[in-house]
């Protein structure tokens, strides 16, 4: 069940990526809903997936610890 939000999440960014406002508020939500793992995986994830688009680099200064 726990991989589902993940999934979940995922498929919500790739919807929302046209706009990199959004984004980084679906990026915000979906670190307070997932586990410390899951933020890690998704961590990985949004590096490989924003590699083109670089107006959605922002978004990856709320994985930051």
């Amino acid at each position: 069940m726990a991989r589902a939000m993940l999934e979940y999440t995922k498929t919500v960014l790739k919807k929302v990526s046209f706009d990199a406002k959004l984004f980084c508020k679906e990026v915000k939500k979906a670190i307070s809903n997932l586990l410390p793992d899951e933020i890690e995986e998704l961590r990985l994830w949004l590096k490989h997936f924003i590699t083109d688009k670089p107006e959605l680099q922002d978004s990856l200064i709320y994985l930051r610890t």
